[in-house]
């Protein structure tokens, strides 16, 4: 993935900043009345199948086979799970300081996260919601990050997205068919001033019906 910069300068040195790096990029928003903002070190996915396995891309299997024991009879259902996402950000202030007197970062510059969205596109533009890609959600998810970082961890992936189109035509498929997708997750909370903020990352989706974890 080609990452860039962007960098506007407006009124008063408001500054807009937008750096995009690694397989999974985040953005930078660094307009608004907040003195800090939000760095994304890491936005990673696991599936539902293996949920302790978090990784830069997440290939989320549609379709999860377990095996169930009733009696003497073994059988497989198939089961729709939600695929998790963890976001690893920092905070840092917009006016550092000098070499020799670094401005250091109160406990009113925290921020934090309440809520996100995410939406899904595809690099051949065919992004049409329930048709070429899951339908964009809103969800809630809460955790204050300060200068030496913390996690917070969201759904990625809804359950229901799998039981619907265009997921449900991969269906007994196995990997022979797959779409391959860019989510993009925005995060929006406030500082402990009430100021709003904002942090964009991306990360890369690949759907298929893949084979089930023993």
């Amino acid at each position: 993935m080609t990452c860039w910069g962007y960098r506007k300068a407006a009124g008063a040195g408001l500054v807009l900043f937008v750096a995009l790096a690694s397989a999974s990029c985040g953005d930078v928003v660094r307009q608004g009345r907040s003195p800090a903002y939000l760095v994304i070190d890491n936005l990673m996915g696991a599936s539902g199948a293996e949920p302790d396995d978090f990784d830069h891309t997440l290939d989320s299997d549609v379709v999860t086979n377990i095996k169930v024991t009733e009696g003497e009879n073994t059988y497989f259902a198939e089961t729709f799970y939600e695929d998790r996402g963890e976001l690893e950000a920092h905070i840092v202030l917009k006016d550092p300081g000098t070499p020799g007197s670094p401005t250091q970062p109160s406990e009113a510059n925290q921020i934090t996260i309440n809520r996100y969205h995410v939406r899904f596109v595809r690099a051949d533009g065919r992004n049409t919601p329930g048709v070429d890609v899951p339908y964009e959600f809103d969800g809630a998810a809460t955790a204050t990050f300060g200068p030496s970082g913390a996690r917070l961890s969201f759904v990625l992936v809804r359950a229901q997205a799998k039981r619907e189109a265009p997921l449900l035509a991969l269906r007994r498929m196995g990997g022979a068919q797959l779409i391959s997708t860019i989510a993009e997750v925005t995060f929006y909370g406030q500082d402990q001033a009430g100021n709003a903020v904002k942090a964009t990352g991306q990360i890369g989706v690949n759907f298929a019906d893949w084979a089930d974890p023993e």
